[in-house]
């Protein structure tokens, strides 16, 4: 089995079996079990010889969320990510929310399934041993002070429309600069971050009694069908699911 520099990264935990797998490009000693850890991150190639049945679970991130993840875990220019190649790794936290994700999903629960997903992300990142940071410096982001104030005007305005001339005035750049240094420095774009941060307003609200076309016209969405269709991009359930399984 072959993965020719695969986009996202990739986590991947050994559930049963695995002593017929090792990594070719690898350390040649080193084989499956039950417990261990892999991590592809985005663009390495891996090469891999499979002789006998065995049980895992792949979690597949978009380069793009993982960095506004990341962005949102330590208020950190997103360019500072790294993530370390991991092959056959021990680390019994991210096995336990890796095998949670895997229970959620095979009971279709996906409230369940998203935050243990969410919680593998952010077990990796604290973790020393992997989720790390570069140690360099780095140019052309937004300066901090600037992050900061974007990310409290979005949060203020979420129930309003949000233009991307308000944003870049806050930083006193213009649209297309903003835009770009945004991107660079959290990974997603100004709207993508905006639908984010909507969705997860609209997550909280669910959990109390408020009409759903209520929680929409809060959020910021045109309508109750528009919220609807980026919930459910954004979580793969719909609002009136998501509330039911709270």
């Amino acid at each position: 089995m072959s993965y020719e520099r695969p986009d996202g990264h990739t986590f991947s935990l050994y559930l049963n079996g695995g002593a017929g797998t090792r990594r070719l490009d690898g350390s040649p000693a080193a084989r499956g079990h039950p417990g261990a850890l892999c991590v592809m991150p985005q663009g390495h190639s891996s090469e891999w010889e499979i002789t006998d049945p065995f049980e895992f679970v792949h979690l597949y991130v978009p380069d793009d969320q993982m960095r506004r993840m990341f962005a949102e875990t330590f208020d950190r220019d997103s360019r500072l990510m790294a993530l370390p190649e991991v092959t056959f790794a021990e680390a019994p936290l991210l096995a336990r929310t890796l095998r949670e994700l895997t229970n959620a999903m095979f009971a279709d629960d996906h409230l369940l399934a998203e935050e243990a997903m969410t919680q593998t992300i952010s077990d990796f990142f604290v973790d020393r041993r992997y989720g790390g940071m570069r140690p360099c410096a780095i140019s052309g982001g937004l300066a901090p002070h600037v992050r900061r104030r974007a990310l409290e005007y979005v949060e203020a305005h979420l129930g309003e429309t949000i233009r991307l001339q308000d944003l870049a005035a806050i930083g006193q750049l213009s649209p297309f600069h903003f835009q770009r240094m945004f991107r660079a420095s959290y990974g997603v774009s100004p709207h993508g971050w905006v639908a984010h941060r909507r969705v997860e307003r609209a997550k909280s609200m669910l959990r109390g009694t408020d009409p759903i076309a209520q929680i929409a016209s809060a959020c910021g969405f045109s309508s109750q069908s528009h919220m609807t269709r980026a919930f459910k991009l954004g979580t793969g359930v719909t609002p009136s699911a998501y509330r039911q399984q709270q």
